[in-house]
């Protein structure tokens, strides 16, 4: 992939006050609220503003990331059994109810107790949307890094990367990070920077608020390319 996103920004230390573009983009992602829900590609809504699609292995952290950047417990699902929730569901962002992006959250794939004709279906809908969705401004693939890229997050990375060199934005976060020692995590950021070919890697962790605030600001940037971000 040969993308050239902006620089990234400088990691803040624990205990450091929040930057001002920071505050901006966590207040912005805090907006979000749901949109509407689909079971097919054909059911979504044609929008004219940026959606970001956030895709994953089941258990790879993605609703946990969602509600997280959004400071919001649940607005992202995360179900009791893994890869069983198969809707695209689209939370609108944007304050004071106008929207100006929206947030696509498709379903976690590859989990083993879903029927092979269902992961088969989903695949070609997730591909489906990858490739045709018009306003698709960004994607955002979430990976645990003790695991790495599995078999089918690479097959993901091919079906996107036309659209990636065409100018897709694409980020890979590093979710769990807490659960790395510091040399674990350079070797895993390490990696995945030459596996995503172009795109962006960040290592992220709920828990210990890692890469929040660089994410979010990522993600503001990209759905507000035109504008200057906050002084």
């Amino acid at each position: 992939m040969t993308n050239s996103p902006k620089a990234a920004p400088a990691p803040r230390h624990a205990g450091a006050p929040a930057q001002p573009q920071a505050v901006q983009a966590l207040g912005w992602l805090h907006t979000a609220r749901f949109l509407t829900t689909a079971p097919e590609l054909r059911f979504l809504p044609a929008l004219d503003v940026p959606e970001i699609a956030f895709v994953g292995r089941s258990n790879a952290g993605k609703s946990t990331c969602i509600n997280t950047l959004t400071q919001q417990k649940q607005l992202a699902f995360a179900s009791k059994k893994p890869g069983r929730t198969q809707h695209i569901n689209l939370f609108a962002l944007g304050k004071q109810g106008a929207t100006d992006a929206v947030l696509a959250d498709l379903p976690g794939y590859g989990y083993a107790a879903v029927p092979k004709q269902d992961k088969i279906r989903w695949q070609q809908v997730m591909a489906n949307y990858l490739v045709t969705r018009e306003n698709l401004k960004a994607i955002v693939l979430l990976c645990d890094p003790r695991h790495g890229l599995t078999e089918l997050d690479e097959v993901l990375l091919e079906v996107v990367r036309p659209r990636v060199e065409e100018g897709l934005k694409f980020l890979v976060i590093l979710t769990k990070a807490d659960k790395l020692t510091r040399s674990e995590a350079a070797k895993a950021l390490s990696i995945m920077k030459l596996q995503a070919g172009g795109g962006e890697v960040r290592l992220f962790s709920a828990t210990k608020r890692t890469g929040i605030e660089d994410v979010a600001m990522l993600l503001w940037q990209w759905a507000h390319p035109d504008l200057e971000p906050a002084a």
